[in-house]
């Protein structure tokens, strides 16, 4: 299966080899993205038509901006429209191929009630992938930008910022690895990293002291975030666990800031050392049901799995799988306005890539059939949802049909 889509991948990119470094059941969950960052060298402006990875961000009056990475530069634009059109791009920061990219290292965005436009991206320091972690502040609703400026004082490496709006002011989490570097400097060598959280200042910096909560997680994988109805942080990650077992995790951070035990979605038993850079979703509905998506190769289970906690993650639901296994299927993102809850996620058959769709009207307890979104035959960006005014929308960059944004059926 993985020689015909090879193949494929080659007639349709239009090369003559594609180099596979990973192993052969990885292969077939990673063959796709591998090769569409070869289509992506071939493009060369900072436009958003050469973006590899787009971030969305709509605010309550339905105006929807969009961050990218092109060209080595983080920009950002303005639709009053939908994303049918856009105002000139802001170029905020340049850094060439040091720039971190892609769809895991996307750059994020957040508006909060003060109308400040907060965005973090992370670049590479060095040549051994220690990144740093950057955030550049408008105060004015994009009128002005302040310069770029680390989060953190540390020197070590901070990478695949995440962030979300709270009561205490604009969360973000990351994947540190400071503590991994203190490990490595007393001779013992050890792979990973470690989930760190704060919350921003005006001026985009971690107000008091960041704070680690899991030392031992996976270093290259996106964390996904959400807010629960009494202002708690649940976010989900990648851990480390005995043996170098990589399964997924949940942990909540209290109102008061205080972070709550490691809780293991579930035991996949995925034994290894590599970097899936393929992290988890989680939303979390009005009755706290956290809902969470995961991609996994593990012993016990392998493919796209679905699970939900009625209570606070003490415990979750038996996971199901998603897409079909004749497809290689990845990237899913979950939402969540009151108790209706969507689920998206990517499928490529060789040849083209499909947005699927599942809505729950009930907070997960039963699931409508799976729907096509959208597709296309070109590099396609991971699918994200986004929601404003009542309305949730897919978000999805394609090299073929550009920037689409499509609302999404009940």
């Amino acid at each position: 299966m993985i020689v015909s889509m090879v193949q494929k991948l080659k007639k349709y990119l239009g090369v003559s080899w594609i180099v596979l470094i990973c192993t052969p059941i990885l292969c077939n969950a990673q063959t796709h993205d591998h090769g569409m960052k070869k289509a992506i060298m071939s493009c060369t402006t900072t436009g958003m038509e050469c973006a590899n990875a787009a971030t969305p961000f709509m605010t309550n009056d339905g105006k929807l901006w969009v961050t990218w990475t092109a060209g080595g530069v983080i920009s950002v634009a303005k639709s009053t429209n939908l994303g049918k059109t856009f105002d000139e791009p802001i170029r905020l920061a340049e850094h060439g191929k040091s720039l971190d990219t892609g769809g895991d290292a996307r750059p994020q965005i957040v508006i909060d009630s003060q109308r400040r436009i907060v965005i973090a991206y992370a670049f590479f320091k060095d040549t051994n992938w220690n990144a740093q972690i950057n955030t550049v502040v408008s105060e004015d609703l994009g009128k002005n930008f302040s310069k770029p400026i680390s989060i953190v004082k540390d020197e070590t490496s901070q990478r695949f910022p995440s962030m979300i709006n709270s009561k205490n002011g604009i969360f973000i989490t990351w994947i540190d690895k400071r503590l991994i570097a203190e490990e490595n400097k007393k001779g013992k060598k050890k792979l990973g990293g470690s989930v760190a959280y704060g919350w921003l200042d005006q001026k985009g910096m971690i107000t008091g002291k960041e704070v680690i909560a899991n030392p031992s997680t996976c270093e290259c994988c996106r964390i996904g975030v959400a807010l629960t109805p009494d202002q708690s942080l649940a976010f989900v990650y990648r851990a480390i666990f005995d043996q170098g077992i990589r399964d997924h995790a949940v942990q909540i951070v209290q109102a008061n800031g205080q972070v709550g035990k490691v809780i293991p979605i579930a035991n996949d038993q995925w034994k290894t050392d590599t970097c899936p850079h393929h992290g988890p979703t989680i939303t979390v509905s009005k009755n706290g049901t956290i809902h969470t998506a995961w991609f996994t190769q593990g012993t016990n289970r392998t493919g796209v799995f679905y699970a939900k906690s009625n209570n606070r993650g003490i415990g979750f639901s038996l996971p199901r799988k998603l897409g079909d296994d004749g497809s290689n299927v990845g990237r899913p993102y979950l939402l969540s306005v009151d108790e209706h809850v969507w689920l998206v996620w990517k499928e490529f058959d060789g040849e083209k890539s499909r947005v699927y769709a599942e809505y729950s009207a009930n907070d997960g307890q039963t699931w409508s059939d799976k729907k096509l979104i959208s597709e296309t035959s070109g590099y396609s960006d991971h699918p994200l949802l986004i929601s404003s005014q009542g309305k949730v929308y897919l978000s999805w960059l394609t090299r073929q049909k550009g920037y689409e944004l499509i609302e999404m059926s009940r």
